[in-house]
């Protein structure tokens, strides 16, 4: 964390005085990658507040709470629906599941991709899209390097943070990321804290 905010000071101290005033935690890989996708695509358009309370519901389905392929699989889509989750949601979950109970999808593997290899491979699922796919490579695999010119947190925080008149489009956003870079995940976990502040 240390030489990425020395990196932000050098390079934009718009940034890196915003970077001061929020408080981030070092983050923890998950230990289920399958867990971590489901709770994406869940979360998909969702509040913060709104996913975490649909989440905790979806969680209770299971026995001592422990989610598996296996286990969803021999859920019914009413149970699941009444936990708040869409049938289309439910049919991307139980799709991933099917695919690693049938081992043509191994979560575990994508470690050993590159960022753009990992992103191809999570698109071809049913469900996800380029933002849970950044999302899974910043949250999951843990890669230093990720910036989602998609996310309208980050739009917003950045229009906040530079006094952009318009919502930039992508160019603008990857001619102001780009300088941050290796460090553009933590830079993009400042600009959403940023976001809770007065």
């Amino acid at each position: 964390m240390d030489k990425a905010f020395a990196h932000f000071k050098k390079v934009d101290s718009a940034l890196y005085e915003i970077a001061l005033q929020v408080e981030l935690k070092e983050l923890v890989k998950p230990e289920d990658p399958f867990v971590d996708l489901v709770e994406s695509i869940i979360n998909q358009q969702l509040s913060d507040k709104a996913a975490a309370s649909i989440f905790g519901r979806f969680k209770k389905l299971f026995p001592r709470e422990q989610i598996s392929p296996e286990k969803l699989l021999k859920l019914s889509d009413q149970k699941i629906r009444k936990a708040g989750i869409s049938f289309s949601k439910i049919k991307y979950i139980k799709g991933i599941a099917k695919e690693i109970k049938d081992n043509k999808l191994n979560l575990i593997s994508l470690e050993g991709l590159a960022d753009e290899e990992v992103i191809n491979e999570l698109t071809k699922l049913k469900g996800v899209g380029q933002w849970t796919a950044e999302m899974f490579l910043m949250f999951t695999l843990g890669r230093k390097d990720v910036f989602s010119t998609g996310d309208l947190g980050l739009q917003n925080a950045m229009i906040k943070l530079y006094k952009l008149k318009n919502k930039p489009n992508r160019e603008k956003i990857l001619e102001i990321s780009s300088k941050w870079s290796p460090y553009r995940t933590i830079a993009s976990r400042i600009l959403w804290k940023s976001l809770e502040l007065k």
